[in-house]
């Protein structure tokens, strides 16, 4: 059954007051569907259907929804209730909704929460925001390596329902530092007696909890874990890490990289949800700050204006330089910084990496320079000189560009700055200015014209 058809049959059940079959039609549903719906109806009808749902998958469906309806639905509710969601959210779910909601409806939701659960949240909330602490969830299975599998297994039953994965276990002393990882289907297969200090894996990679989340996205990436452990300084166990997580991180840094070579201030909220004016806000200051140093590109236009007065030809292909330089150096720098971003380049590689942009660029302007140089003399019957200012400016524009785009991102990795900052926007408005002053000087010494 199709989507729309679904909500449509469910605002059908709302409607008709059908409360017994709206019920038994969302238990047969998969969680992420439900929340899918929730969040695409009005919130009075959002609310009313939170509010039938089965307790037992009530929690699951509102760890799934956006941020301004759980906020929503977590504000409806009475404090007795909005306490028993938090109860039955993992911890750092539960910690990713209230730093998003007011002082005052913290406050009420933790009076009402289980000891335990404000225990976890205030653990949680004490790590900076986006260091693999912020993130983890302190809900695991945690073993002793006298344990025997019987043992284990009869752990794991016991605490398996409130821990947000049991395929993998830890191994911790009563200091909680961290020895060994076994997994569940090992205990499977293995004999009932056996210890699991004798069949724990020793080679344990772990994540610290001041680990940034980008770098936390990355580690998952090179091993392919779907779940890490989370230590502090001294090797003790604090918390995991799911996959689930870390996609919601890469999503995260995706969207924030490409706001920034947008040159939009990044935003942690959807499109959709974004007012007008916060939109401006987030657009504005680069709007105005590339507006004001493209001032630069019309001064060295001013500087130069008797030699386009002689020519006035040269200013119809003014846009075309300055467009190529601009993409050309747009091409370099979104590859350069995708490399910095997956740890691919280091700044140590910077003049490996210029000189292999330099000899694309050769090629690169090469190719266009003789193609523009056939079109200008058949299409435009322009004179050979100025077709020729035009071609070697455009070789030389692609070059410097290039070396711009790659240079820039890897100078600002190097100087601590996000090198997504340095992507097309910024580098266009450098690349302008320089193409500008390439093209009027190459074009004063081949055409003898006076400044």
């Amino acid at each position: 059954m199709e989507e729309n058809t679904i909500m449509d049959e469910i605002r059908e059940l709302l409607e008709n007051k059908q409360y017994t079959k709206l019920r038994q039609t969302l238990s047969d549903m998969n969680i992420a569907d439900i929340a899918a719906i929730m969040d695409d109806m009005e919130n009075e009808d959002s609310l009313k259907m939170f509010r039938i749902l089965p307790k037992d998958i009530a929690a699951d469906v509102f760890a799934n929804l956006e941020i301004e309806d759980q906020q929503y639905i977590i504000q409806s509710l009475s404090d007795k209730e909005a306490g028993n969601i938090i109860d039955n959210l993992m911890a750092d779910d539960a910690t990713d909704l209230l730093e998003e909601m007011p002082a005052n409806i913290v406050k009420k939701i933790l009076a009402n929460a289980s000891p335990d659960t404000r225990a976890d949240i205030n653990h949680l909330l004490r790590y900076p925001e986006d260091s693999a602490g912020s993130i983890m969830t302190v809900e695991y299975v945690d073993l002793k390596e006298d344990m025997t599998v019987s043992q284990a297994i009869d752990r794991i039953r016991k605490i398996g329902l409130d821990s947000e994965t049991v395929n993998i276990c830890y191994v911790v002393t009563n200091q909680r530092v961290l020895v060994g990882t076994v997994a569940l289907r090992y205990l499977l297969i293995k004999k009932a007696d056996e210890k699991i200090g004798d069949i724990m894996n020793t080679k344990v990679i772990s994540i610290g909890t001041m680990t940034d989340q980008e770098e936390t996205a990355h580690m998952f990436q090179k091993y392919g874990f779907t779940v890490m452990p989370v230590v502090d300084n001294e090797n003790r166990m604090i918390g995991i890490i799911t996959i689930d997580d870390v996609m919601d991180i890469m999503e995260e840094e995706a969207t924030e990289d490409i706001e920034k070579m947008a040159a939009i201030i990044p935003s942690d909220k959807p499109y959709s949800r974004i007012g007008i004016f916060d939109t401006y806000k987030n657009r504005m200051p680069w709007l105005l700050f590339l507006m004001i140093s493209a001032t630069f590109t019309g001064a060295i236009i001013s500087k130069f204006q008797d030699a386009l007065a002689a020519y006035v030809v040269l200013t119809a292909y003014i846009p075309m330089l300055m467009d190529t330089g601009g993409n050309a150096g747009s091409q370099a720098s979104v590859s350069i910084i995708r490399g910095i971003s997956l740890d691919e380049i280091e700044f140590s590689d910077i003049f490996k990496v210029w000189w292999k942009e330099v000899r694309v660029a050769l090629l690169c302007g090469f190719t266009l320079s003789i193609a523009n140089f056939v079109k200008l003399l058949i299409i435009d019957r322009v004179a050979i000189p100025v077709a020729a200012v035009v071609c070697i400016t455009l070789l030389l524009v692609v070059i410097i560009a290039k070396s711009i785009g790659c240079l820039l991102p890897m100078c600002a990795d190097k100087l601590g700055f996000d090198p997504a900052v340095m992507a097309s926007p910024m580098i266009t408005t450098i690349v302008d200015a320089v193409s500008l002053l390439a093209y009027f000087t190459i074009a004063t010494n081949l055409l003898h014209l006076s400044v």
